[in-house]
């Protein structure tokens, strides 16, 4: 199979943590500390005082190119931006040009009024614009103690537009900023920085800022002060996906890289999991279950525990107004199996018997997590050809399997009280609903359809229910088309890949490689498992916890912040100006 591209990934740390032990003196208190030996403080802007949600700041020109409607407008504009420089360059032996400069290129390559356009970036770089959290610490910090700010930023945005950005994103109390297309003079060359100098003569002067270049070099270069800020985006060719489309993926890398390597926390490895890998997956998932929710017309959303804990905390975050169309309900494959004996045997008998067969189970443990403890009593009293305290076998599971089929009664008349509490949880919840989805990770859809057929064969409820999985069974699987005709009909819709789309990732997933654990471990829960209904109490049943509680939680929590921080900086996916960035397809959710 094609490799689209490899990276080799921490396993003994959190990126964060290898980050700050390799970048010693990168937190705020050090910042504080060197800044505060020096009159006058110099920062930079981008990538310094203020970060782009986008890995590389022109892939914002897809964003201005999508507002304007002109296609191939991001090319266009790098374009137009080279050209003005040159000619600037021959016309007054300097690049620093402004964005009028650009624009008057531009409306003569594509014909927009000079003025919408440059409307447009101006706004478009003013509302998503953020500050640096880390920055933006050491900056209070250092107005707490009355030390002197300038800002010192090679840019071609005008003045009045940066200093609104500045403004809104709280950097007030500045004394000066000094702007390249203002002055025709640029930081690259060091000429700038002259100008800092002869405002501020006689002064101890220190700039920040994140190019070596023209931050560190030509600042240490004309005489003043330079501390590095490492840009957030270095490590994205060693840790992130590139395979992905081009919008998507530079917000996804952008956010990432803004959050964890800005300097101001370090973070679990589990936090890491759910943050850098879970995140994108589950903010795409829920957007494509609302897309289908509301294309659909459907009335209640049902997110199947466990794996629905995280997902539904996640979707009524995204959607606070859908809060009330959504439940978490109780269902799990053993609950599924035992409910479902009756009408479909075969499945009954291979996840309880044949599935478990030589792998040191005794027959009595086999019937007791099946809760036919009255058949123990069979086997101990009777001549059956095995002992209860006999292993699981290949030779005696055929026996066991026709033991309980002589007992069938016995067994219906041990899951009939369960299902009559089943029929009234879900009625419950159900009352006066007519078009429902429930919502799992996969895989092979068992939990919705055997819900679906329970409403209607056993629980008369009648509800037309659609099972949304995030990935179906793939070539791998033993039974790879076990559930394709639930796929084909619409009955069963997947998110990542399916028989029918992103065939690629159905070739590449391969639960013998545990690719089906590493995405179950972003959706894991710190609740217990799931046993069963009952008609006596406790009327739910729970089983064992999962290992390491305080690690799925760690994993859950960064999972929730990927999201808030991704909605922060892309506003509502509902009516927000760019709500299409939520438009994220199942193949980029699993890069």
């Amino acid at each position: 199979m094609q490799i689209y591209e490899q990276k080799k990934l921490n396993y003994y740390s959190s990126e964060s943590e290898e980050y700050h032990y390799k970048n010693q003196s990168l937190s705020v208190e050090e910042f504080v500390k060197v800044c505060s030996l020096y009159d006058v403080i110099s920062f930079d802007i981008f990538d310094t005082l203020i970060f782009r949600p986008m890995d590389v700041p022109s892939d914002m020109f897809y964003l201005i190119g999508e507002r304007l409607g002109i296609s191939d407008y991001k090319n266009i504009r790098i374009y137009a931006e080279y050209d003005a420089r040159i000619k600037c360059k021959e016309k007054y032996n300097h690049t620093e040009i402004n964005l009028l400069d650009i624009y008057e290129h531009l409306k003569d390559e594509v014909g927009i009024d000079y003025k919408e356009g440059m409307k447009v970036e101006e706004d478009i770089e003013l509302s998503l614009c953020f500050a640096n959290p880390f920055m933006k610490k050491v900056w209070d910090e250092l107005q707490k103690r009355g030390k002197r700010i300038v800002i010192t930023s090679d840019m071609y945005l005008p003045l009045s537009t940066i200093e609104k950005m500045l403004h809104k994103n709280g950097y007030d109390g500045y004394e000066k900023l000094y702007l390249s297309n203002e002055y025709s003079k640029s930081k690259a060359d060091g000429t700038l920085y002259k100008e800092v100098i002869n405002d501020n003569p006689n002064a101890l002067i220190i700039h920040i800022g994140d190019n070596n270049n023209s931050d560190i070099k030509m600042a240490n270069k004309n005489g003043i002060k330079a501390l590095l800020y490492p840009n957030v985006n270095h490590n994205i060719s060693i840790y992130r996906s590139e395979d992905m489309s081009y919008i998507i993926g530079s917000a996804y890398r952008g956010i990432v890289s803004n959050y964890i390597y800005n300097g101001l926390n370090t973070y679990s490895m589990e936090y890491e999991y759910g943050f850098i890998y879970g995140g994108i997956f589950v903010l795409g998932y829920c957007h494509f279950i609302h897309e289908y929710c509301k294309h659909n017309a459907i009335d209640r959303i049902l997110f199947l525990s466990r794996d629905g804990d995280t997902l539904m905390k996640a979707y009524i975050s995204i959607y606070p107004e859908e809060e009330d169309n959504c439940n978490y309900v109780y269902w799990s494959r053993k609950c599924a199996t035992k409910l479902m004996a009756s009408f479909d045997k075969h499945d009954y008998y291979r996840r309880f018997i044949f599935h478990k067969v030589n792998q040191g189970y005794t027959i009595e443990e086999i019937l007791s997590s099946m809760e036919l403890d009255e058949l123990i009593y069979e086997i101990d009293n009777n001549a059956t050809g095995f002992k209860t305290t006999d292993k699981l076998t290949d030779k005696n599971a055929p026996l066991l399997k026709g033991l309980i089929e002589s007992n069938w009664t016995m067994v219906e008349n041990t899951y009939d009280p369960q299902h009559n509490a089943a029929k009234k949880y879900y009625k419950d919840i159900l009352k006066d609903v007519n078009k429902i989805v429930a919502i799992d990770i996969g895989w092979a859809g068992s939990g919705a359809l055997s819900l679906a057929y329970l409403m209607k064969h056993k629980w008369d409820i009648p509800v037309q229910l659609t099972g949304i999985l995030a990935g179906t069974n793939t070539m791998y699987n033993a039974e790879p088309d076990a559930t394709e005709p639930f796929l084909q009909s619409g009955k069963l819709v997947s998110y990542l890949y399916s028989q029918s789309h992103n065939r690629d990732l159905l070739k590449k997933h391969d639960p013998a490689k545990d690719y089906n654990v590493f995405w179950e471990l972003l959706l894991s829960s710190p609740t217990p498992q799931f046993v069963g209904f009952y008609e006596e109490k406790p009327n739910l049943r729970f089983g064992d916890y999962d290992d390491n509680i305080e690690g799925i939680k760690e994993i859950q929590r960064g999972i929730l912040d990927y999201i808030n921080e991704y909605t922060d900086r892309f506003g509502s996916p509902i009516d927000g100006t760019f709500k299409y960035m939520y438009n994220i397809s199942g193949r980029d959710a699993y890069a």
